[in-house]
């Protein structure tokens, strides 16, 4: 399967998973808790006040050679926006891309995230963990704060 073949599948739209593609076309989902969407909401919400341009958005599919990976927040410069906005999948990483935690997360695969997420493009990703803990990240390994939003908090309170 391909990323367009599993948007147009009506079989998949009401699913209350996350959806993300392999790099064999196979459909892998995991259930969300409802801490991940309240800290994926603070997350927007704290990117839309602390930055004057640009665009936060859930849930962002972006195509890499080891299939469809969907960041659980990023944020897009208002030029990269009009460059993908009408792709099904985006080509490449936005400039933040967040991963919120869950317990069947494991290092190693959010290492293989970060790392397609660079090699895409983006500036910085950043990891949420359960209890609101926030890792900054740039392609030379983690940093103390966003360089791109040094105001962002190290921790989020629900």
């Amino acid at each position: 399967m391909n990323w367009q073949e599993v948007c147009a599948d009506p079989r998949l739209h009401d699913l209350p998973y996350k959806i993300e593609l392999n790099e064999r076309g196979q459909i892998l989902m995991s259930p969300v808790r409802l801490y991940h969407s309240a800290f994926q909401g603070k997350i927007i919400k704290l990117l839309t006040q602390l930055l004057e341009s640009g665009e936060a958005f859930p849930e962002f599919a972006i195509a890499t050679e080891k299939g469809t990976k969907v960041a659980d927040v990023v944020w897009c410069s208002d030029a990269l926006w009009r460059q993908i906005k009408h792709q099904a999948e985006s080509s490449v990483a936005p400039e933040i891309c967040v991963e919120v935690l869950s317990a069947a997360n494991t290092a190693e695969e959010m290492l293989e995230k970060r790392r397609l997420y660079f090699m895409h493009g983006a500036e910085e990703v950043w990891m949420c963990d359960q209890t609101g803990t926030m890792q900054f990240f740039a392609a030379a390994g983690e940093i103390m704060h966003s360089n791109s939003v040094p105001a962002f908090p190290k921790h989020i309170e629900l």
